[in-house]
């Protein structure tokens, strides 16, 4: 029986890890340029870290936790989000001190789910946090990053940003009741999960992906009804500042997320290149979160980009990176082998990507340089040794240059540049 991976997990290589590592790469540069610092928290935290963070009526903990009890009797659970593990090292790190504080994190999740395309059991996500930052102005800059992030990947042609707000605590809680009164009427007609819902978090259910919730959903009661004079004013101060960057937005009234956690406003970005679970970017305020979990009243808000999904999108709305051309080194003969491969060393230390065949005669070796899609072919034989030169073949044009040995990682420079390619 051939060995495979685990159900809902999969190995990267080639053409989707480069998708995947130009996503996580862009993530990381753009934090940098905002100002972000990174972190990298453990796979694996205490389980009441992700109970009281992400929350216990929520889908992630009630259903996709994988949870185990180690052998000193503790349970631990591999973390299915980011957000709780920066807060817990928030605060016991102690980095209130410095607030605010800005990170960003990139590493693989776990969630007990249906194996569904762009969807995994280990999946990995980048994210930013703000920590100690309250102001409306902060939300407009974290979504400035984020669209900043999916137009550098060249994805702002085939993604929407969809807006809404909870309100504060009060304007929730009026919410929150008004909800209550409206499905009760309904409960009989509810999904077994909503109704569950009903009596833990009633908000939960507007994102029920059941169809008789759906329906039901349809006159359900709006937040911004229910909001207060302070929630109305930051709502507008968030859209108001998405206007005057320039970024498109639509606000959907029924968005709630899918966490506990969550505080005036959230946000998803959406694809409808990917089929009916098109979110690629989410998150939202999280005033209150820091508390749940023990530390000091602090303001939170931050994202997660699911970076699996966005390299899917690359590639099925044609934006797939192009990775960088090498160059290939090729003996002419057996004793030619090491003085290439000091030829290929000096380039390498230059910057430049070189590959060698192993072993073959000449024209294998330069099939196989065909077959990595070189640039050009740097060939060595024992005459052009003896003189201190090397032939250089243009394979893209079949030209051919005589170049001497010392001269090469200069020549290659101004070879690629006259044709556009990166070193």
């Amino acid at each position: 029986m051939k060995i495979q991976p685990a159900r809902g997990t999969r190995d990267i290589y080639g053409e989707d890890l480069s998708a995947f590592m130009f996503v996580q790469n862009t993530a990381r540069d753009f934090a940098k340029r905002y100002g972000f610092g990174e972190i990298q928290t453990p796979i694996f935290e205490s389980t009441d870290v992700f109970a009281r963070g992400v929350g216990e009526t929520s889908d992630i903990v009630s259903k996709e936790m994988y949870t185990f009890t180690d052998r000193g009797g503790e349970s631990f659970t591999l973390r299915p989000e980011g957000t709780a593990g920066v807060v817990r090292a928030f605060i016991s790190e102690g980095m209130e001190q410095n607030q605010p504080v800005k990170l960003m994190y990139a590493g693989p999740m776990f969630r007990y789910e249906r194996p569904q395309k762009g969807r995994y059991r280990q999946l990995h996500q980048v994210g930013v946090e703000v920590l100690g930052a309250s102001a409306p102005q902060t939300d407009v800059e974290v979504l400035c990053l984020a669209w900043d992030f999916l137009s550098a990947l060249g994805l702002a042609p085939y993604i929407r940003l969809e807006l809404n707000t909870l309100g504060d605590v009060e304007s929730r809680a009026a919410y929150r009741d008004a909800l209550v009164a409206y499905f009760e009427r309904y409960k009989d007609r509810l999904s077994e999960d909503s109704r569950v819902r009903l009596e833990k978090n009633p908000l939960r259910i507007l994102d029920s992906k059941d169809d008789g919730d759906r329906k039901i959903v349809e006159n359900a009661p709006a937040m911004i009804d229910y909001l207060n004079d302070e929630s109305r004013q930051f709502f507008d101060a968030v859209k108001n500042g998405l206007t005057e960057m320039g970024i498109p937005f639509t606000v959907n009234p029924r968005l709630v997320r899918g966490l506990d956690y969550y505080r005036h406003t959230v946000f998803e970005f959406i694809t409808d290149s990917l089929g009916a679970q098109g979110t690629v970017l989410a998150g939202g305020r999280y005033d209150g979160l820091v508390e749940q979990l023990g530390g000091p009243k602090t303001a939170g808000i931050g994202f997660g980009a699911g970076v699996d999904r966005l390299a899917l999108l690359l590639r099925e709305v044609g934006k797939q990176p192009e990775e960088p051309r090498p160059i290939a080194v090729v003996p002419v003969g057996d004793d030619m082998t090491l003085p290439v491969m000091k030829i290929a060393r000096d380039l390498r230390r230059a910057g430049f990507i070189v590959d060698m065949a192993y072993s073959g005669n000449m024209g294998k070796r330069m099939k196989k340089a065909n077959k990595i899609n070189a640039c050009a072919a740097v060939i060595l034989g024992s005459d052009e040794y003896a003189k201190g030169v090397a032939a250089v073949r243009d394979l893209d044009a079949g030209d051919q240059s005589e170049v001497e040995i010392a001269a090469l990682p200069d020549f290659m420079r101004k070879y690629r540049a006259a044709r556009g390619l990166d070193a």
